[in-house]
């Protein structure tokens, strides 16, 4: 796969990168197929130089960016930021104290709504499973 990173240049502590187009098989700082812009992260602002239609070019082609590398072309403006997920952070104490004060009616809605869901989705696992083993007796019968 082909990924759209950061190959690190420039002296001990004094780091220099270069947005680079490389295999993603290859080492951070080995081989790449192109150079594609660089970010210089010491000066105040941050030095980012990006060529745009090249970014393009090969998003079209299938690279993909780093994580480092979608956050630096999100900032320039060549991709659009994407919603990411975050992970709730709520220690286990927190999360129980709410529970405990929700009043006993609300906690025997909640098992009826956990319950009616899952048969749906236990149903939707079943046709899936039905229809692999249709196609695996078709291969078979060819």
């Amino acid at each position: 796969m082909v990924k759209i990173r950061l190959k690190r240049m420039g002296a001990k502590k004094r780091p220099f990168y270069r947005l680079v187009v490389a295999d993603s098989r290859s080492p951070r700082d080995g081989k790449f197929i192109e150079e594609i812009g660089f970010y210089d992260p010491l000066p105040n602002p941050a030095r980012v130089q990006v060529d745009a239609d090249k970014v393009r070019e090969w998003m079209r082609r299938g690279a993909r960016p780093s994580d480092i590398a979608r956050k630096l072309l999100e900032r320039e403006g060549i991709l659009q930021r994407t919603a990411r997920p975050r992970a709730a952070a709520k220690p286990a104490a927190e999360a129980a104290a709410p529970a405990a004060a929700e009043s006993p009616a609300a906690v025997a809605e909640a098992p009826a709504a956990e319950a009616a869901e899952t048969p749906a989705s236990e149903a939707e696992v079943e046709a899936v499973k039905e229809e692999s083993r249709a196609a695996a007796a078709e291969e078979e019968e060819a």
